[in-house]
Parts: C-alpha cells; sequence; structure tokens
C-alpha cells in the first residue's frame, strides 16, 4: 500500500477527511461527519437536556462534536482508501477561525464542566459568533485613540470573529468563565493539543486572528480596554507559536485511541481552513487569488511588498506563502445565505418541481438562476445575512432585497441574491488593486465551485475575470495533507519543506470559467448602484439595520 497522510477540514457543519497519496497527490478516500449539534445560533442544548434560549447572533458549537468527528472520520477515510494506520505517514487538521473555546489546564473544555455547562460562554464560539460586535468596536475605538501600530496590518479594524472581541466578551459578560480558564485558544490548536498533548498555537491563525505580529499587543492597551485583560497574553494565551507546517507532536495513547492510529503518528500545528489550501491549489506566486467558496467565502492574495490596506481581514508575512505578506479578506455569508433562501423563500410551484424531479430545491433555483440576464429581476440585494465581513468589518449589518414587486419571482430574487455575493467579491478585490496589491488571477475552491456552474459564470461575469476551478472540492482537506506530509519530513516518509510537499501532492486546475463580454455594462450598472446601497447603509447614511438589531434584542430580553 502507497505511504498517505491524512487531512482533516473541519467545517461549519461538518468534518471533511481525505486520504492523500504522498507520492504524487492522488486523493484515495474520502470520508465526512455531521455535528450532531451542528450550529447552535438559537438554542444551546445542554448535556442535561437543557434547552437555554441564546441572543441575536450568538453562534456557539460542542466540542464534543469534535471528537466524535476525529472518532468517526479517521477509521472511515482508512477504509475508503483500503489503508491502513501503519500506512499513515502524518496527520494535520485545519479549522474555520476563529472558532474559540475555553479549556482548563489539561485541555477539558470548559463546558465539560458541570459548574459551566449551562453558561453559553463556556462553549466554543464559532467563528460567525457576532454577540461580539460591541467589544470589537471597543477595541478599534481604543486601538485608534492610542494610535496602536498594529491596526494598519488589520485594514485598521478587528473583526468581532476574532479572539480578543470574544475573549472581552467573556470577562465582562460571565467573570466566572473567565477566572477559571487556563487558556482561550482557537479549535485547530485545541485538536492539535488533544492528539499530541503539546499546547502551542499555529503562527497563521495568530497573526490574522489574534493580532499576533512577532508579538501581541502590549499589556498597557489591554489594561485600557479593562484592567482586569492587564495580564490576558500571560495568563491566558498560554503556550508557543510555531510556524505552520511544522510538527506539533507525534499521537499519544490518547490521540491514537481517538483516531485509531498508531502511537507516534506526525501531527502537523493547526492551521485555518482557508490559507492551509492554498500552496495544495497551486497558489505560488504574488497576485494569485484564491477563494474558498463555501458557507461564507475567504479570498486570499500575496504580495512581495507590504501596502497597507483598509478593509482587509489581516496582513501577514508568511501567512499564506513563505516570504510574501499575505492579505485575507472575505465575505461572512454566502452558502448560507443560499441555503437560508431555499429553506425560507421559495415559492410553493417550486417546491412541486424540485419534488418531482427529486432534486434539492437549492439545486433547481441554482439551474434556473442561468435562464436569466443581468438586471432581468429588477431585484439588487445586499449581501450581509451574516453581517460584513471586508471592506466594513461590522457584524451588526444585516442583508436587504430591494426592488421587490408583485412580480418578482423566488429565481429572480435568488439569482440577486447570487449576484450580491459576487458584487461583494469584486469591491474587495477592487480595494486591494486601489492600494497597490495587484489580483491578476483568481482561482476559486469550495463545494459550490464543484456543483453549481451557473454561479461560477455569473462571478465570472460580474468580476470581469476569468475563474479557475481547482482540482479537488476539498481544498482544505487536501491542503491539510500537504501539510501533514511536510510535519512529517523525510524521516517519516514526507517531505523536507513545505514546497516540495506543494510540488508533489498539489492538485491541478481543473477547469475555467470566462466572463461574457456582452454582460459587462449591464454588471458595470447593476455594480455602481450595489456601491450607492453600502455607501448608505453601511458608510454612515442610514443607520436603520442596527436600530433593527436594537429592537430586536430588546424584544428578545422582554
Amino acid at each position: 500500500m502507497a505511504k498517505i497522510a491524512l487531512g482533516l477540514d473541519f467545517g461549519t457543519l461538518s468534518v471533511r477527511a481525505l486520504a492523500v497519496d504522498v507520492s504524487d497527490g492522488s486523493e484515495r478516500g474520502a470520508a465526512s461527519f455531521a455535528y450532531p449539534h451542528g450550529v447552535m445560533d438559537k438554542e444551546l442544548a445542554t448535556p442535561s437536556g437543557e434547552k437555554i434560549p441564546l441572543p441575536p447572533n450568538w453562534a456557539l458549537q460542542s466540542p464534543r462534536d469534535y471528537l466524535d468527528a476525529l472518532s468517526a472520520v479517521v477509521p472511515a477515510v482508512l477504509s475508503d482508501a483500503g489503508a491502513g494506520p501503519a500506512d499513515v505517514v502524518g496527520i494535520a487538521a485545519d479549522f474555520t477561525t476563529c472558532t474559540l473555546l475555553p479549556t482548563d489546564e489539561s485541555g477539558t473544555p470548559l463546558c465539560f464542566d458541570p459548574r459551566f455547562e449551562n453558561d453559553p460562554h463556556a462553549w466554543v464560539k464559532l467563528w460567525k459568533h457576532h454577540a461580539a460586535q460591541p467589544y470589537a468596536d471597543r477595541i478599534n475605538e481604543i486601538a485608534a485613540e492610542r494610535g496602536e501600530a498594529w491596526l494598519e496590518r488589520y485594514g485598521g479594524k478587528v473583526s468581532s470573529e476574532w479572539m480578543f472581541p470574544k475573549i472581552l466578551e467573556t470577562l465582562t459578560e460571565s467573570p466566572a468563565v473567565y477566572g477559571a480558564a487556563y487558556t482561550f485558544l482557537d479549535a485547530a490548536d485545541w485538536i492539535a493539543w488533544i492528539l499530541t498533548g503539546n499546547l502551542a498555537r499555529n503562527s497563521c491563525i495568530a497573526g490574522y486572528k489574534a493580532l499576533y505580529c512577532g508579538s501581541y499587543p502590549p499589556e498597557d492597551f489591554f489594561a485600557a480596554l479593562d484592567e482586569r485583560l492587564c495580564h490576558v497574553v500571560r495568563d491566558k494565551l498560554a503556550g508557543p507559536v510555531l510556524p505552520v507546517g511544522s510538527r506539533a507532536g507525534g499521537l499519544t495513547e490518547e490521540g491514537a485511541r481517538l483516531t485509531g492510529l498508531l502511537p507516534g503518528t506526525p501531527v502537523a500545528v493547526g492551521h485555518t481552513d482557508a490559507h492551509v489550501a492554498a500552496p495544495a491549489l497551486g497558489i505560488t506566486k504574488p497576485g494569485e487569488m484564491l477563494a474558498l467558496v463555501g458557507t461564507s467565502t475567504t479570498m486570499l492574495v500575496t504580495a512581495a511588498e507590504y501596502r497597507p490596506v483598509p478593509g482587509v481581514c489581516g496582513i501577514v508575512k508568511d501567512g499564506i506563502l513563505p516570504g510574501l505578506w499575505g492579505y485575507e479578506a472575505g465575505l461572512g455569508c454566502v452558502g448560507d445565505a443560499f441555503g437560508w433562501f431555499a429553506d425560507n423563500c421559495v415559492s410553493p410551484d417550486l417546491v412541486r418541481e424540485a419534488d418531482r424531479r427529486g432534486v434539492p430545491v437549492i439545486a433547481l433555483l441554482t439551474e434556473k438562476i442561468g435562464a436569466l440576464s443581468p438586471g432581468e429581476s429588477g431585484v439588487l440585494a445586499l449581501n450581509w445575512w451574516n453581517g460584513n465581513r471586508n471592506p466594513l468589518g461590522d457584524g451588526d449589518l444585516s442583508g436587504m432585497l430591494l426592488g421587490l414587486t408583485l412580480g418578482t419571482t423566488s429565481v429572480g430574487m435568488f439569482r440577486a441574491l447570487v449576484e450580491s455575493t459576487a458584487f461583494g467579491m469584486r469591491l474587495i478585490i477592487e480595494n486591494l488593486r486601489e492600494h497597490g496589491v495587484p489580483v491578476d488571477r483568481f482561482t476559486a475552491s469550495g463545494g459550490i465551485p464543484f456543483k453549481a456552474p451557473e454561479i461560477m459564470q455569473i462571478y465570472a461575469d460580474a468580476l470581469g475575470m476569468e475563474i479557475g476551478i481547482a482540482g479537488t472540492k476539498e481544498g482544505p482537506a487536501k491542503g491539510s495533507a500537504v501539510y501533514a506530509a511536510a510535519a512529517a519530513g523525510l524521516d517519516r516518509g514526507g517531505y523536507s519543506s513545505l514546497s516540495e510537499a506543494a510540488e508533489r501532492m498539489g492538485a491541478k486546475p481543473l477547469k475555467a470559467y470566462l466572463p461574457d463580454p456582452s454582460k459587462r455594462e449591464a454588471y458595470d450598472a447593476l455594480y455602481r448602484e450595489y456601491l450607492r446601497l453600502v455607501a448608505y447603509f453601511g458608510r454612515g447614511g442610514n443607520g436603520v439595520m442596527k436600530r433593527l438589531l436594537s429592537m430586536k434584542k430588546a424584544a428578545k430580553r422582554t
């Protein structure tokens, strides 16, 4: 049997696993496991059976689901590959991020402690937990007042999705959980800790989500936020920051029991889901953008020189590719919004047609939008169903459909929603270019690029760019397998460097979508109207979205 590397991609709703041949990158096996608790955004389901209502903008997960996933998906992917534990040279895991949890000194999540199982702050705060927006606002205000130099590296604004807003939220709203926490860490680093017994943080997530620029912000900055937060780095961020692609350690006996692999099997340090995919998908040069299009969309590009860009998630040296400045931006809601629409806004005749044809409603919608021309529906949307990640960095914004009439159809609304995500990506690309970061090539990976040609053609037309589709629909899992082979090293049957592993194991492009020049004028006109809506509802013209959210929160409390 060929030697294989295992890549585990812990997504928003499930974990996907790939068994990849170390010699040539061929995918020998695949498996997936859906989290039993999914995303808890309306109520917290506790081990004792209680259902605790959650306020708006909360999004929690259970770390028990991650452990169950490990025990289920690793044996399943080995079985699919026809491989055994002795064939595995290494294993690596990536995660959505920042997906944060507090633990005790042994690594046990505080939500497993009966004292805290009913406290939502003791659970995993998923990347799309946006209830920390007021704390992100405070961090941004204090950082701007103090002239913190690191703020420029994050586009001038810290997101509510990141580590310190969520930590400050916990300190403020649940001091008991904060006090009991030995450490707060991203789920990617927690998994590596559980498997190896070694607590470390990976440089990618630390750089992009935890304000780490060789060091964290100074103590006096945290003290300015809250005196109790003064020593947060020393007291609550245990573990060294290690380079991605390095080895976190070998599987302990407990890690071997969880996975069914052999003790001592090399484990790579954790990684973020989008960034881990780049080297494995042929993204190797400045100006080459990778978009991971799924529940949300993460957009990555590198540059040879540092250029400050407002309204990005982060600018990190070596954050994506060695020796280059890595820029991250993205949309907080893409597939999530499409799924919401299919579940809630579709006419009965379309539901009946989908049932008659035996296809999911969302697949039927996707098929039908291809027959419409740009502007034909008369509908324009704002893609902020889960807040705006970039360039506004505001989790309290919301989605919008404009131009509805009695003649508007479900298909027309769905096309406008898809187009709004294309316009959101176009705004990010134009913002990068305007500030000196070239975007010359666009590659897409993820479930949507593989299964939705109509959506990808709309993206190509709206962006006015050729869109290449990566040669695997599981870009992050493939990337994690590449990093696992690099972490294994030559001594364990892997490679001596990440670049060597990526060259031998990386996926080749599958196909490309070319923009239709005849649609350029209509899309330029629609995009100009989209920008007017962005300015009005997102840049201070009208704060109605935030006022509505405040009313919603007040109604929930009563």
